[in-house]
């Protein structure tokens, strides 16, 4: 593979490209022709950009496209392609490959990609030889500073002959990664600005990215972004380590341009339609169609939290308080292939995205926002942390965290876990009394953990409900040994228009067993 023009330039020629005088005439003594050492390009660089565009206001014009690009449909956007032999980083030696996205369709704003090769960073420049354009066919030749859309790694993931798509970012400051046999799903955000709050919501962009050539044998690929919109500006830094479970390595530091009266720091996307939770969408012959099924959290004080995903008659906030949480994640815990019977779109591959803070976050709370939805194309689904206090202009606010790609949750924490939720009326599912005018019954399922142990001797498990308002008027818990756990069944009441937090877990004696099962509840919802 070649690394087209960039792989051409040595480091004396990007030095002269990057000169901001001219060469020095002859008569000018030897010592004094040589080149300036440059300090190697690297995070502080962005950082410094970032700062300095904050300063100044923002600007949301963006070079007008050719019409041919900006009104391509989605299948004929589909059909540009980057040529594969065109793949830049190969000069480097190392195992990781990159191809540009094509600007155009919904993706009207070009972007910078740089590549950064001993510590000079050297623009990758547009030109139409690198895709192949399918059926497209264009009047006139494109222009030959286009620009790009975005880009993708590519990484030998799941056969050491194959270079697999590893990373892409594309589109505002959204970015999707994958472990080892995974297939993409829901995505990654730089930030969120007034998501799901009162002022309409900004979407920045990622104007500018840096890319190091990896090495010979590197086990990671570093990537550094420029952020810009309306109210911050930003730098990140992207330390990528493919495995079974690839992590993403993130420092983010926002320069506050004006007040922003909700900051959403590692959010989340994804789409939940339907599951066996929530089945008033359900015509389909497809069980479950969901990209994620339930937000873990982890508090700071340990505790473990599921909460099922919903798709909501109307838009729906709930708020996780706490300080310096563990972790949280958007969670695809449903990997059964008979739950979604997708042969093209394999739901049960999809991963799972757990955020890890580096360092303490403080006070704040995770965020949930779930956004009606009659399509299974649509992310309705967002999760994110929002911190305590104002965010005022001027400011300037420093994240770090781990983002995992997940195929499984099953070994984050030693207790059992939440595997369904089923919302009923009906007598069956452990309990042969009929549920009461009134009355809505949960019956939750938890496996794993200690919790086969106990099918021995039942009685020694108890549920543990709690609700916020309303009443839980009856559980009951019955063994399971289908899953190797329990089922619970829990009663509630509550008036029209009222609103219940429900909680549920497993102890025997002192000791917790579960993890803590949330779910809310308002009658007029259903």
């Amino acid at each position: 593979m070649s690394d087209f023009s960039i792989s051409q330039l040595t480091r004396r020629d990007a030095l002269k490209l990057g000169a901001a005088g001219a060469v020095a005439a002859a008569s000018v003594p030897a010592f004094a022709q040589q080149p300036t050492p440059q300090p190697a390009f690297g995070y502080e660089d962005v950082v410094r950009r970032a700062r300095d565009l904050a300063k100044q206001p923002y600007d949301p014009a963006a070079r007008e496209l050719p019409e041919e690009l900006r009104n391509l449909s989605f299948d004929r956007y589909r059909d540009i392609r980057f040529r594969p032999d065109r793949s830049l980083l190969a000069a480097g030696g190392g195992p990781f490959r990159m191809q540009m996205f094509h600007p155009g369709f919904l993706y009207r704003r070009p972007v910078v990609v740089n590549v950064v090769r001993d510590g000079i960073a050297t623009p990758a420049p547009y030109s139409s030889a690198l895709f192949d354009y399918g059926a497209n066919k264009f009047e006139r030749p494109l222009p030959v500073d286009l620009g790009f859309a975005g880009f993708r790694l590519h990484y030998p993931l799941n056969d050491p002959r194959v270079f697999d798509e590893l990373i892409s970012f594309v589109g505002a400051s959204y970015f999707r990664v994958l472990g080892r046999n995974q297939v993409y799903g829901l995505s990654a955000r730089g930030v969120a600005v007034d998501c799901g709050g009162p002022n309409p919501e900004e979407f920045p962009d990622f104007r500018e990215f840096w890319v190091e050539m990896p090495g010979p044998g590197s086990d990671r690929a570093t990537i550094y972004a420029l952020l810009d919109g309306p109210s911050l500006a930003g730098a990140y830094r992207f330390v990528v380590y493919p495995d079974v479970e690839t992590v993403v390595d993130v420092t983010a530091t926002l320069c506050i341009r004006k007040p922003i009266a909700k900051l959403g720091v590692a959010p989340l996307t994804s789409m939940f339609f339907y599951g066996e939770n929530q089945r008033r969408h359900y015509t389909d012959f497809r069980p479950e169609l969901h990209d994620s099924d339930g937000l873990l959290v982890q508090t700071g004080g340990g505790e473990w939290v599921w909460r099922p995903l919903r798709n909501p008659k109307t838009l729906q906030s709930s708020s996780f308080w706490d300080t310096n949480p563990r972790g949280f994640g958007l969670m695809q815990r449903d990997r059964l292939f008979e739950h979604y019977q997708d042969l093209d779109l394999s739901y049960q591959l999809r991963p799972s995205y757990w955020i890890e803070p580096r360092e303490g976050w403080g006070q704040g709370h995770v965020e949930l926002i779930e956004i009606p939805t009659d399509d299974e194309t649509n992310d309705n689904i967002v999760a994110f942390w929002v911190p305590a206090g104002p965010v005022e202009a001027g400011q300037e606010r420093v994240f770090g965290y781990r983002l995992k790609s997940l195929s499984s949750d099953g070994r984050m924490h030693p207790g059992g876990r939440a595997l369904n939720t089923f919302p009923t009326r009906a007598a069956a599912l452990g309990s042969a009394e009929p549920v009461p005018a009134g009355t809505q019954r949960f019956i939750i399922d938890f496996a794993g953990g200690d919790l086969p142990y106990y099918l021995g001797d039942p009685s020694r498990v108890e549920v543990v409900p709690s609700s916020s308002s309303g009443r839980i008027s009856r559980t009951f818990v019955t063994p399971n040994p289908k899953i190797g756990g329990f089922r619970v069944g829990v009663d509630v009441q509550a008036d029209t228009g009222q609103t219940m937090e429900l909680r549920a877990f497993l102890k025997a004696g002192e000791r917790a067993l579960t993890e803590t099962w949330t779910f809310p509840y308002a009658p007029e919802n259903g």
